[in-house]
């Protein structure tokens, strides 16, 4: 139970901590019932995770999995953040800017990041190869949060893509398991911390205003020569 009840902080406090400090005109709203109502899969996924981390259970369960010895995994994991930036040099039609991608894309990454490290070095669960800082697993969380935002990128307009994702990122969790790196309650938790610290990040959309890159209307440039050189002038 105190894996469950610190999962759920890690995500909760990291994840507000971060948002908090977003230009409030930009956020939708608080947490509506609408919102968290489809959350049940990452919930389900960082709770069954947490509770088969209790007792002898992740014993039980590893040693009915086959055993593998590669390094898949390590490459496996991103190939949904590839999937992104092929889609979009592709031409598929996506919701965001490549910027706006990349910017929630690193935001998602971060907050998931910290909280995956804050509950490996706190709780230091021994993997099954004797290693440490099994519970979560990285490498899920890593490519769910991928393959989280490729499908909100490409739901609405190519939704077979949008789903391709998680299959990688499934194929991920599942080497992780058979190369005897994890547990499966840190594979399972590792993918809803993920796909939820992705879904908030979407939600809130946090620093939508920072557009360095967006044309300025009120931007005029002159190209002048002078001296035998050309310049261009800028005004605002």
């Amino acid at each position: 139970m105190k894996i469950l009840i610190l999962t759920f902080s890690c995500v909760i406090l990291i994840s507000a901590n971060t948002f908090g400090q977003t230009d409030s005109t930009k956020v939708e709203g608080p947490l509506h019932i609408s919102f968290l109502s489809k959350q049940i899969i990452p919930l389900g996924l960082i709770t069954s995770g947490s509770l088969l981390s209790i007792g002898e259970i992740k014993y039980k369960l590893q040693d009915k999995i086959p055993n593998t010895n590669n390094h898949y995994d390590n490459y496996l994991q991103y190939a949904p953040m590839v999937q992104i930036y092929a889609f979009d040099a592709l031409g598929f039609e996506h919701k965001n800017t490549v910027f706006d991608q990349s910017k929630y894309l690193i935001i998602s990454q971060l907050i998931s990041s910290s909280t995956i490290h804050l509950l490996k070095n706190t709780l230091n669960v021994e993997r099954p190869n004797g290693a440490h800082h099994s519970f979560p697993s990285g490498h899920t969380t890593n490519a769910f949060v991928n393959a989280t935002v490729l499908y909100h990128e490409f739901k609405d307009t190519e939704p077979v893509l949008a789903w391709s994702g998680y299959f990688f990122a499934t194929g991920t969790g599942l080497l992780r398991l058979t190369n005897n790196a994890h547990w499966l309650p840190d594979v399972l938790a590792g993918a809803g911390i993920a796909i939820l610290t992705t879904n908030l990040v979407y939600y809130f959309k946090p620093f939508q205003g920072f557009q360095p890159f967006k044309k300025n209307k009120n931007l005029t440039l002159t190209p002048i020569i002078t001296s035998g050189a050309l310049v261009i002038h800028c005004q605002f």
